[in-house]
């Protein structure tokens, strides 16, 4: 399961969206907007009348947690107050307007570790919600080895990691049927839930666990979520989703976006291309760049073998010389193939080798079970045509490993191609260990 964690209002947005049939038995208002800066708050007040007539939370939606802790919540004013409008625009331009220092980790309310610095760029508001803390409670779901895990408690909120003992864990095997889910659930409702919510609490966790599993989220999480009565309210959400599922979830989810976490480099135009090809396919395309001018550049066919590929460069050129890491696999298309092999091989060539060396393309792999090595390795042969100039350029030699169905056919198709452009290759079966190649292309 690959997992990308998402904004906590498109986590809501995905809900509210479904409420519905997830949640029949309960209300959500469903009143959150995202806004970038505070000018753009008071644009979308002009159609959002609640905006203006009632008290309002705001917070960075910026993939981290500890908001509260890090004094980047605003819900009270200092007099203290009810946070109108104005104040929430003020707010959150003062917040934008300068980098930002976060913890991670906190020892009770003292920060502890390094913090990361970055600006804030994304805001979500809502209404405030006036509440009792006993009406504020946990949940979460995620998937642990074979099974998947419901987590519940009765004490949300910012403190439930130090009160963990208190969080009920529930295990579901994939085989569980919804009435084995729904029995479970009940049986396991924590005992300081609230009397008069306790069956509430119940339905909703049903519920909540049901659209955990067909929405295709990879974890999810509410702390704290507020029961009153049918009346529930979100009030914080952190939500990945399984990104393997994405080119069957795009009308469920919507136009969901994966940002960059706080105080992470941006990703680069090529990487989000490879993620919005991947998103799209029920293929998987990975790329993650970790030093374009590096020599060394991999197109590896499966999640476990790109592992064993980048720890062999590691171990034996040093982490430096390697490039990129990433994967591609689940039986790619051609065309998809060579959208992956275009974008590699055009970074590779972008700059020469400081010292002149050769650049070195390992396009390696284990044994495939159902992608058809000759399909996808007609893909690498249209990209090589493309780029053969440039690949002698920069002296490109390209070592091949790669077993599966039709790999025999592959692996003269691919040297056959290179021969004929001029482009120096060295090709090898399944009769070659998985990173001999590696020892190979380092050796020479």
């Amino acid at each position: 399961m690959a997992q990308k964690a998402i904004r906590e209002y498109d986590a809501k947005s995905i809900l509210a969206k479904h409420w519905d049939k997830y949640f029949p038995n309960f209300t959500y208002a469903y009143e959150t907007v995202m806004v970038q800066n505070g000018s753009e708050l008071a644009a979308v007040a002009k159609d959002k009348k609640w905006l203006n007539e009632k008290a309002l939370v705001a917070k960075p939606d910026m993939l981290f947690g500890k908001r509260g802790k890090n004094g980047l919540v605003l819900f009270k004013d200092a007099k203290p107050g009810d946070v109108s409008l104005a104040k929430a625009i003020s707010w959150i331009d003062e917040k934008s307007s300068t980098e930002q220092s976060v913890y991670f980790s906190f020892d009770g309310d003292t920060p502890t570790g390094e913090a990361k610095t970055d600006m804030l760029t994304h805001f979500v508001v809502e209404p405030f919600t006036p509440h009792a803390q006993e009406e504020e409670y946990y949940i979460s779901a995620t998937c642990v080895g074979d099974d998947d895990v419901l987590y519940m408690s009765a004490e949300g909120g910012m403190e439930v990691e130090e009160n963990w003992d208190k969080v009920i864990e529930v295990k579901f095997a994939i085989t569980d049927t919804e009435d084995e889910i729904a029995s479970k659930i009940r049986a396991n409702i924590p005992k300081d839930v609230a009397e008069k919510d306790k069956e509430g609490f119940a339905d909703f966790a049903i519920g909540f666990f049901k659209a955990y599993r067909e929405l295709n989220f990879a974890y999810l999480e509410i702390n704290p979520f507020v029961m009153q009565g049918s009346k529930i309210e979100l009030l914080d959400m952190v939500a990945k989703l399984d990104d393997t599922a994405g080119f069957m979830m795009r009308e469920q989810w919507g136009d969901v976006e994966y940002p960059t976490s706080f105080g992470m480099e941006e990703k680069s135009p090529e990487v989000l291309a490879i993620e919005d090809a991947d998103s799209k396919s029920g293929a998987s395309l990975k790329l993650t760049i970790l030093k374009p001018e590096a020599r060394i550049w991999t197109m590896v066919a499966g999640g476990g073998a790109s592992v064993v590929y980048a720890d062999t460069i590691a171990d034996l050129a040093g982490i430096e010389d390697l490039a990129n890491y990433g994967e591609y696999s689940g039986g790619p298309t051609t065309s998809e193939t060579k959208f992956y092999a275009d974008t590699l091989i055009d970074l590779m060539t972008r700059t020469p080798d400081k010292e002149g060396r050769p650049k070195i393309l390992i396009i390696g792999g284990a044994i495939a079970n159902f992608t058809d090595v000759a399909k996808t390795f007609t893909g690498i042969i249209q990209s090589f045509e493309t780029y053969a100039e440039k690949m002698k350029e920069h002296k490109v030699k390209t070592y091949v490993r790669r077993g599966g169905p039709n790999y025999e056919k592959g692996l003269k198709d691919i040297k056959e191609a290179a021969d004929r452009l001029g482009l120096y290759i060295e090709v090898y079966g399944p009769e070659t260990h998985v990173t001999d190649i590696v020892r190979m292309a380092l050796a020479k």
